[in-house]
Formats: structure tokens, C-alpha cells, sequence
């Protein structure tokens, strides 16, 4: 028995969606570049074994413990949430053209007008920076957007070298930190 999806069912998830775990007034508002063809087929975000989102905002002290990408729907009884900038799941973000992300800026347009989160922290300070053209963003607060504020963070994404766990955890927790 395969240890996880498929070739198969990898392929076929190709260009599917995720639903938000989303929820009125979140202190957080996660938001990915887009999902990954694991996340989709296991239904979960940032569902891939070893995803360095969980322990990511485990270590900054998002969550009392170290969740399972499988407990992502209950992130809104802690005040947080999960969204893509891009619906479409891809193998990897950069299949992703300019256009969808800056097309997901109008998604998430309405879903903050909705739910109306305290905070969106982008998960990929590139999307970050081609949905707002904001080509010399910084990770860290931004200017807020939709009467939200907004934090672009790195991805937490095992291509993202630039960021090892301990890295990422510290990241996030200025933003667990932050008085916004």
C-alpha cells in the first residue's frame, strides 16, 4: 500500500482547489501562494509530510502544540485561518502565472471584506510582492490593505533554503508578537 497519494491521483489533482479554513474575525488569516498537489489530494493545507508550516508556527507559539496538517480545520478555535493567493494547485508555485497571482489579489479582496480578519500574513514575500507590485517588500509589516493589516512572511515551502525551521519560527512569532 502507497504511503501517500499516488502518481496518479498527484496528476490529477493538477489545476483542483482547496477550501479556505477560514471563519469571521480570525486574529490571522494564513494565506499561501496556492495549494500543492499533496495538500489537495489529502485534503488538508500544507498537508505534505515534514511541511515546515506546522512546526513553523508551533516553535513561534501560534499553536500549544505541534498540529498534524490533518487538524488544519480547527486553526479558527485559536483565532486563525488558512487561504490561498492563487486557487489552482500546482506541483510548484512557480507554474503559477504573474496574472493568477495578481487575479488572486481580487479573491482575497472579498474574502477580507467578509470575514474581515485582524491580520493576512502572505506565506511568500515574491507573490507578496507581484499581487501588490511591491517589488522591494520586505518580509515584516506592510501597508495595510482593505482596512486589514497585512505581514508578508517567508514560505515555509522545504525550497524556500533560505529559511530552516528555527528560521521561520522566529519570523512568525514577530508577527505572533507584533501589536497590529
Amino acid at each position: 500500500m502507497p504511503k501517500g497519494p499516488t502518481k496518479e491521483q498527484l496528476a490529477a489533482a493538477h489545476g483542483q482547489t482547496m477550501p479556505d479554513i477560514i471563519a469571521p474575525n480570525l486574529k490571522v488569516l494564513f494565506c499561501g501562494i496556492n495549494p500543492s498537489l499533496y495538500s489537495v489530494v489529502v485534503g488538508h493545507h500544507f498537508g505534505r509530510p515534514g511541511n515546515r508550516f506546522w512546526k513553523a508556527i508551533h516553535q513561534a507559539g501560534f499553536t500549544p502544540r505541534l498540529y498534524h496538517p490533518s487538524e488544519d480545520g480547527s486553526l479558527p478555535d485559536l483565532g486563525y485561518g488558512i487561504t490561498n493567493m492563487a486557487p489552482r494547485a500546482t506541483a510548484r508555485a512557480d507554474e503559477l502565472s504573474k496574472a493568477e497571482i495578481q487575479a488572486g489579489q481580487k479573491l482575497l479582496a472579498n474574502k477580507i471584506q467578509k470575514y474581515q480578519p485582524k491580520c493576512l500574513a502572505f506565506l511568500g514575500i515574491s507573490a507578496y510582492r507581484i499581487a501588490f507590485t511591491q517589488p522591494k517588500a520586505k518580509i515584516g509589516p506592510q501597508p495595510p490593505w482593505q482596512g486589514t493589516d497585512i505581514w508578508a512572511l517567508p514560505n515555509p515551502s522545504g525550497l524556500n533554503a533560505h529559511y530552516q525551521v528555527n528560521d521561520l519560527a522566529e519570523v512568525y512569532s514577530w508577527l505572533l508578537n507584533a501589536d497590529y
